[in-house]
């Protein structure tokens, strides 16, 4: 039988019929992009100025599962997917605060960059215990 075809009468498209597009209502010059990349999973935020999360992605929402979502490859297809989203709201230079020792931590920048939006600079806010636990009590025989 095979597929049947449908003909629309009137090739008159209006606004109802129109494709939204892609771009971005908010409109962005500069802002600050969060990496969070920890051992199982690699999460981006875009912030702009005043602080505020304007886009953010993870491994797990595009689809990665498992041990796969720790790995550099899914760290770049988060950064390269926040990036065209940057890019359609018009940033053109970021600032980056890393935070964590996953895999990919440099993958998820260079996903990013490669959208051509320009990095001001890197900054590394992860934790570091300076203090220790407290050690345990003598033992008695």
């Amino acid at each position: 039988m095979g597929k049947k075809r449908v003909i629309k009468k009137g090739g008159e498209q209006g606004a109802a019929g129109a494709v939204p597009s892609m771009r971005s209502k908010r409109k962005l010059d500069s802002g600050t992009l969060y990496v969070e990349a920890t051992f199982n999973n690699t999460k981006l935020s875009l912030g702009d100025n005043a602080g505020n999360i304007v886009a953010w992605s993870s491994s797990g929402s595009l689809g990665f599962s498992g041990a796969k979502k720790g790995t550099p490859f899914a760290a770049a297809k988060v950064g390269e997917t926040l990036g065209e989203r940057a890019g359609a709201m018009g940033l053109k230079d970021v600032a980056v605060v890393v935070k964590g020792v996953g895999a990919g931590r440099e993958s998820s920048i260079r996903g990013f960059v490669s959208k051509g939006i320009d990095l001001r600079s890197i900054k590394d806010v992860t934790p570091v215990p300076h203090g220790g636990v407290r050690p345990p009590k003598a033992r008695r025989i």
